[in-house]
């Protein structure tokens, strides 16, 4: 085999690979004899197949075959040799002109083909250990735990029925209605039995303030439109009319924040249950604390590395970010002059944004092989039972789905990976701690789509 660098431009890279006809006629011969010795067919024995006869029967496959086999070798041997590592998979450019091809499956020429692809950079990494990170940390206070347990206690309401009582704000009051569009029924806007929390926003904007003031066995009429973004389209913006019978008005009793309380939730006592809602708000702080600590360090790791990004993985993520930005504007029905900017600044902000996944991914990598950090078995088959658990009853599927699919399984390896590395640089970089409040670590941030979904 000859292999010859025909061009190198930046991370791209073109070969002109060449195998000779003695080689591709040995290889033939030595599958052909591997085949002669075990195929069976009508009117010979075992292994008694003529090598003729066996040509002419499947010749031009199995020389198809070797051929290819040949080229996959050929091509990993060359990256091989060279110590390169390609971005993506090679692009194979076999010989156009059939006859020539023909002639290298007859044996009678020369098999050369050109091999173009594109290496992964050289990455020179930082001095993690100069990097200036914060840990924002936040204790849990009284008003913290008594808010999360209100919140608990609303969740748990019950209602009670008061005769003579007058919808209000949080009552839920159960009712049945019909619909009329254009004088007509409307049969999906009619139903019995409805129960409807006043305040949660269930129904079209104006129903729920029709009801207030009714009160049981009381008839009420409600005239309003629906909305123009209703999601039907013939009724977007129509006037309709409700008729409504009430038949129960129940007021929301919330349970005391007690011992009574706390065991109906399985704790011992209260104290019990604030400690336990304390150690939840405490792993909540803790989540926060570190996605903004990675955020930061995925910062300073981008603007600390500079590399030339190989051009076809920047395509591809920005190609998968595009669709995705323009099936959520499809979706809401929007353009990019509905957020102030041209199409070409959007592909430009978008592009940039690409780059920031790619460059973090290709470093993030770097910085794992570089130091052998690696996702155990252990690790990914505890990720593949949590994913599992998330669909109840389909687990033996989800088990069987991920066996099947490697490329589905490296999806689960990477964000175990890309924590793994996290913290190794987080090791070296030892941020230092500051205390903030709760507001101040729940502070939202400006959203960055440019974090990297996987490492790579």
């Amino acid at each position: 085999m000859q292999i010859t660098e025909t061009s190198s431009d930046g991370l791209k890279r073109q070969l002109r690979v060449v195998i000779p006809a003695t080689e591709i006629g040995q290889r033939f011969k030595a599958r052909l004899d591997e085949v002669k010795g075990s195929v069976q067919l009508k009117g010979f024995r075992k292994g008694m197949v003529p090598e003729a006869h066996l040509k002419k029967l499947f010749g031009r496959s199995m020389m198809a075959e070797t051929v290819q086999q040949i080229v996959d070798e050929s091509t990993r041997k060359a990256l091989t040799d060279r110590n390169e590592r390609p971005a993506v998979q090679p692009k194979i450019d076999l010989p156009e002109d059939s006859g020539e091809i023909e002639r290298v499956l007859e044996g009678k020429s020369d098999l050369a083909f050109n091999m173009s692809f594109e290496v992964l950079p050289a990455i020179q990494p930082t001095d993690y250990a100069t990097l200036q990170l914060t840990r924002l940390v936040a204790d849990v206070d009284d008003a913290s735990i008594a808010s999360a347990l209100d919140t608990i206690a609303a969740r748990n309401t019950r209602y009670e029925p008061e005769e003579g009582r007058a919808v209000g704000e949080g009552d839920r009051v159960t009712f049945d209605f019909v619909g009329y569009v254009d004088g007509e029924k409307l049969d999906s806007a009619s139903g019995e039995d409805m129960a409807l929390v006043i305040g949660e926003g269930q129904l079209i904007p104006g129903f729920e303030d029709g009801l207030k003031g009714t009160k049981a066995t009381e008839d009420k009429t409600i005239e309003l439109n629906f909305p123009d973004a209703y999601q039907v389209e013939n009724l977007k913006g129509k006037p309709a009319r409700f008729e409504c019978k009430i038949k129960e008005v129940a007021k929301p009793v919330k349970p005391d924040i007690d011992d009574a309380f706390a065991q109906s939730l399985g704790a011992e006592n209260l104290e019990k249950l604030r400690e336990m809602v304390s150690s939840q708000i405490k792993r909540e702080y803790d989540q926060v604390s570190r996605q903004k600590l990675k955020r930061g360090l995925l910062d300073q790791l981008d603007k600390s590395h500079s590399f030339e990004l190989p051009p076809s993985l920047v395509d591809a993520e920005f190609n998968s970010v595009w669709e995705q930005v323009t099936r959520q504007l499809e979706s809401a029905k929007k353009t990019f002059a509905d957020e102030n900017k041209t199409e070409e600044q959007a592909r430009a902000e978008y592009r940039t944004i690409a780059e920031r996944r790619v460059r973090l991914g290709l470093l993030i990598g770097d910085i794992g092989d570089k130091n052998k950090i690696e996702v155990t078995q252990d690790e990914l088959r505890n990720a593949l039972i949590a994913r599992a658990r998330q669909f109840q009853g389909q687990e033996k599927q989800v088990f069987e789905f991920y066996e099947k699919n490697p490329q589905a399984l490296a999806e689960l390896r990477a964000p175990i990976f890309e924590d793994k590395v996290v913290d190794y640089v987080l090791e070296l970089a030892k941020p230092t701690e500051q205390k903030v409040t709760r507001e101040e670590l729940l502070k939202p941030e400006d959203d960055e789509a440019g974090l990297p979904d996987a490492s790579g």
